[in-house]
This record gives structure tokens, sequence and C-alpha cells, in this order.
């Protein structure tokens, strides 16, 4: 099954632009801009370069060039402009855009200039929370609202992930400093969603903290193995699709039950499914957050 999106509505281009589509409409009639094709029933699609064009176009007029000049330019020099302006400049939105557009284009030498260009006067926890950030925000509504396809989703969180996984693995030669805590990062069977737990071991290692890095999928049985050898475990988790609203409280008692079995450790929860914990019913040795800058607070 090919996942690529190839046609797009006015709609996904409003979505992934920020251009109302009455604007698109009238920049396309006044200055042929874009040249959507129409279905059998007259309904306007755009084609994947049109989307491209207009990302492209939308990046060069939220950089003060006026629609009547960026008409006029040739089709072939936009995408060098582009790639110019988001060289020199290092700010959010460019970046968050440009990011949109090598996603969109399957283009991992646009992800890495933008990514090294804002590198330069920002540390990796700016980048990550100023610019990925939101963008994993938008792409999450992008995926809901059939903007973008997985193909396109999972393209980009590749490339977030290995930025992460580089910043940590630079730290990971260095013997932990922190005794108190052993943290114990790990998903919940069927959960993959593995970016915001990534991050947060990056943000536990920086401390000099040791950390056991479970990963993704991780059956509850598997814990007790870490609590054999070890005595002060934080467990840190992301719930963001399982265990469902139906399951939560299940997994919950016997989460606890195998952490009473085998002796003392700390539980520090978030993600999305979170919600749906009465907190008044949980043990003491639970604690839920809302936000990944709450845990790095915590910590």
């Amino acid at each position: 099954m090919n996942n690529v999106k190839k046609n797009f509505s006015i709609r996904d281009l409003e979505n992934l632009s920020g251009i109302k589509a009455h604007t698109i409409r009238i920049w396309e009639k006044r200055y042929n801009l874009l040249a959507p094709e129409r279905t059998a029933t007259n309904i306007r699609t755009y084609s994947l370069s049109s989307l491209q064009k207009l990302l492209n176009v939308t990046l060069l007029y939220n950089n003060g060039y006026k629609i009547s000049k960026i008409s006029r330019i040739p089709e072939g020099n936009i995408p060098l402009m582009v790639r110019e302006i988001v060289a020199k400049n290092s700010v959010k939105n460019h970046a968050i855009n440009a990011f949109k557009l090598s996603m969109i284009n399957f283009d991992q030498s646009l992800f890495m200039s933008t990514y090294n260009s804002i590198l330069v006067d920002k540390s990796f926890r700016d980048v990550f929370k100023e610019v990925f950030i939101p963008l994993l925000n938008e792409i999450g509504l992008l995926w809901q609202t059939d903007t973008i396809s997985p193909a396109h989703e999972h393209f980009i969180t590749s490339l977030i992930k290995q930025k992460i996984l580089i910043n940590t693995e630079k730290l990971q030669h260095l013997e932990p400093v922190k005794k108190d805590k052993i943290f114990v990062p790990f998903l919940p069977e069927n959960e993959i969603h593995e970016i915001g737990l990534l991050y947060l071991n990056y943000e536990i290692v920086l401390r000099g903290y040791k950390s056991i890095y479970l990963g993704q999928t991780v059956p509850l049985d598997t814990l007790k193995d870490v609590m054999k050898y070890f005595d002060n475990l934080c467990f840190l988790s992301y719930f963001t699709v399982t265990p469902t609203k139906e399951k939560i409280e299940k997994y919950m008692l016997e989460f606890t039950d195998l952490i009473k079995e085998y002796g003392a450790a700390d539980v520090w929860l978030l993600g999305y499914q979170t919600k749906h914990l009465d907190s008044g019913n949980l043990p003491d040795f639970v604690k839920t957050f809302n936000s990944i800058d709450q845990v790095v607070e915590q910590l």
C-alpha cells in the first residue's frame, strides 16, 4: 500500500501553510501562483508540487516579500531563495515551516541544514523545546485531519529521534554522579510513541543520573527483572495511546502490586492517557505529570 499522499484539498493547504483558503484562491486567480486540477465533481485538488510551492511561497511571504514580486520569480529560483532564508534565519517559525517542507518532500538534507542553522545560536534543549515540540504538536493535528500520511510522520519523527539519540550518546560516557535515584524509562506494551520518553532520558542523563532505558512496548513482567538488581528505582513512563481508558486502572493495579511485591520504587507517569487516572486512588509512590517541562523541573 502506498502511504504517500499525492493530492491535497484547499483545506489541507490551509492547514499546512497557515494561509487562509480565501487568500490562496486570490493568489491563484490574480497571480497564477498555483494551478489546481479539478475532480469529476468540479472540486479543486492540488498536487504535491503545488503544496511544496505554496509552502515555499509562504516562507518568502512571511519574510516580507510581496506576493506580486514572488509571482514574478522564476519557479526554479523559489526553493533556492527559501534555502538562503532558512540558512540565514534561525527564527522558530522559519524552522518549523522548513521542517514541514522537508517532511512533505521527504527531504533529509533540508532537515539537516535547517537543524544545523538553528543550532548555531541555540542549544539542543532550546531547539527541542522551542521548535521540535511545537512541530510535533502541529504534525499530530495534520495527521488527525488527514493532511499528511503516516509515511510523512514516520520520516520526520525518525529524524528527530536520531538527534535526541546523538545528543544523549555524547553524555553517556560520563559516569553518573547522582546516586539517590536510578531511572527506568519504558513504554507499556503496544505503546510506540517514543520521542517524549527519549527526550526525558536525555534530560535524566544530562543531570548525571543513571538511566536504564528499556524503550518501546515493555511487558510489566519484564520490570521485575530490573527490580531484582536495584533498590532506588524510579520508573518513568509515557502513556500516549495505551493503556486505554478502559484498561488503565487494571494496568496500574498490576503495576503497583508488582512494586509492592519486589520492594519500593517510585513511578512517574505522563501522557494523554493519564488523564483517565483518578489521582486520589493512586499510592503515594505514583506521581503524574502534565508535561515534559514538569518532569524536567522535578528532576
